[in-house]
This record gives C-alpha cells, structure tokens and sequence, in this order.
C-alpha cells in the first residue's frame, strides 16, 4: 500500500485529484464511490497502477499522470504493457517508452526500415531512437551505429569559430555524444569510434556513401533542404535501418529554404516500408512545463495573420492626353 499510495500518501492525493469518484483508503483497502462510469474509471486507475508495481517499477508522480492520461485517451493498449517494455538497460537504469506515441514510434521502428519521427522538443525522438541503435548493435542486428545532423551554419558564420574543422563542428555534434554516453559505457565509446562501429558526423560526410549493415540516425532533419533530405534518404544500404527525427516548428535554414522535413511526408506518401510516427506535447517528457510551453507556441501560431509575400500595388500613373 505504501508502494501504491506513495510516501505520505503523495500518490493517493494525485490520484484524487484526477478522479471524479471519491477514494477512501482504510487499512489494505480501496473504496470508490460515485457514478458508476467514474467508478469503473477509477477501478481501472487503481487496477494499471498495481500492475505496473508487479512489473517491479517503482511509482512517481509523473508514471500516475500518463497512467490515467493513457486511459483517457481510449488507446487499445494497457499503460502497464507500455509503461514496462524495456528496450536498454546499463547500470540499473532503463530506457522505456513513456507515452503510448513513444511505444508506437518504437514499435515502429521495430516493424520498418525508414521511419520518421515528428514532434516538438521533448518528446524523446532522438533518445529512443539512439536506445534502439544500440539495442540492435547490441543483439547484432547491425554491424554500426551512424549518427549524423545538419550543422545549418556550415557556412560564413561557423567559419568564425576558432579550432579545426572537428572542433567547430562538435557543438552540433554534442546532443548525440550526450545521449551516447547515457547508454554505452563512456570508456569504451573511444574504442568504438576509433573502429567505426559507432560514427558520428556532419549530415554532409553522408555524400556519395553506401550505409550497409547499419542503424542511422538523422537528427534535426527539420534543417536539411529537400536536396539534403533526398540525398541522406539515398545512402541506405543493405540490412540497414534509417530513423528520421526533427521539428518542423524549429527550423533554422537561412534565407528562408524549405525544410526537406515538411515536404517529405508527400513526397513518400504510400512508399511501402516507411513509417512517419508524429509525436505531441503530451509526449513530453522533460519538464511539465515544457508541455504547456510547446501547446501556448502552438496557439499563438495558430493566431498570427499570414503575411501576404506579395510587393503592395503601385498607384496608377495619370495618362497624358493627346496633344499636351
């Protein structure tokens, strides 16, 4: 009961909070009363809840809000069976799908050999598409991991940075290197590097290559142009899996270019064995806040005036008559 109820009943009072119906705890015992549709609502609460425990997670805060939210949503599958697929373990910590969207896009990626992933910050794209990689390198479904992403500054202002080519390439490198070290050991990374099992490296390094044998990951693709999109697409190699990942509310391709990653749904719309799996702020992950910050962005887009791209008309020059 303490397991369920949370350390001075913190979970109990969350649990209230998002149920109509009224709980009583007494003792070992659960009583609900109200209408018998928030019963029954609350009963399959209570019933999620214990049977994510008897997986041997242990229960917080934020597993108890996407638990009810998943039943509120009215999805087929059980918040237990997505709360608990494992898909990395490495020094006690485990990487899981936390949204019924995630487990989808990570079914997905099981079922596929290109797979798109759309969504705001947060939600875990990138994270658990590196935590499938390494699962498949892992269980040697592939050979190596390559992890690339557009550096949209590659030009005049990049060129300001002091150090080598590698060095000023490195900060838009440093998001994949950091989810890299939460699931590969960080002494043997080196190694790994310096064999070519794992490769990390500029969207532009991908030119020309064959990628057979191996798990790749486009990050950020939401600042590839459509020609960066087609040519990256075009590297898939034999026994090779491709994730697609990126934003199209956060692109950042200078003079206005259009994103190869908003235009690439038509373009392989009913391409057999591509998936596009669109994630949304409730897929959040970080802070609640961020949630709430990605639906107020939304909203305010959804109120600006599209601004008309065309020149205001010129009045009228007065015709000189004939003769004058």
């Amino acid at each position: 009961m303490v397991a369920l109820l949370g350390s001075g009943d913190e979970l109990l009072r969350l649990v209230e909070a998002e149920l109509t119906a009224d709980v009583h705890v007494r003792g070992n015992e659960i009583a609900i009363t109200g209408q018998p549709a928030d019963n029954a609502f609350a009963v399959r609460v209570f019933d999620e809840l214990i049977a994510l425990l008897n997986t041997g997670q242990a229960l917080r805060p934020d597993s108890v809000r996407r638990v009810v939210g998943m039943l509120r949503s009215g999805g087929s599958e059980r918040p237990a069976d997505v709360l608990s697929l494992d898909i990395l373990s490495r020094r006690g910590r485990t990487i899981r799908p936390k949204t019924l969207n995630q487990k989808r896009y990570v079914d997905a990626i099981d079922a596929h050999t290109v797979i798109f992933g759309i969504g705001p910050a947060g939600t875990g794209k990138t994270y658990l598409a590196m935590a499938k990689a390494v699962q498949a390198l892992q269980t040697k479904q592939v050979n190596r991991i390559i992890l690339t992403r557009p550096a949209v500054e590659a030009g005049e202002r990049l060129g300001f940075l002091p150090g080598s080519l590698s060095d000023k390439i490195d900060p838009y490198l440093r998001p994949l290197y950091d989810a890299l070290h939460d699931m590969v050991d960080p002494e043997s990374i080196p190694r790994l590097m310096a064999a070519g099992t794992i490769e990390v490296a500029p969207l532009a390094y991908m030119r020309g290559r064959t990628l057979n044998d191996a798990f790749v990951i486009l990050d950020e693709a939401q600042n590839t142009t459509a020609e960066q999109m087609k040519m990256f697409l075009t590297r898939l190699g034999f026994g090779s899996k491709m994730v697609v990942t990126g934003d199209v509310t956060q692109v950042d391709l200078p003079g206005g270019a259009q994103s190869g990653l908003r235009i690439v749904r038509d373009i392989l719309d009913g391409v057999e064995d591509v998936h596009f799996s669109q994630l949304t702020s409730t897929d959040v992950v970080r802070h609640r806040l961020v949630g709430d910050i990605v639906d107020a962005y939304e909203r305010w887009d959804a109120t600006k005036q599209p601004v008309s791209a065309a020149a205001p008309a010129r009045p009228a020059r007065p015709r000189r008559q004939q003769g004058s």
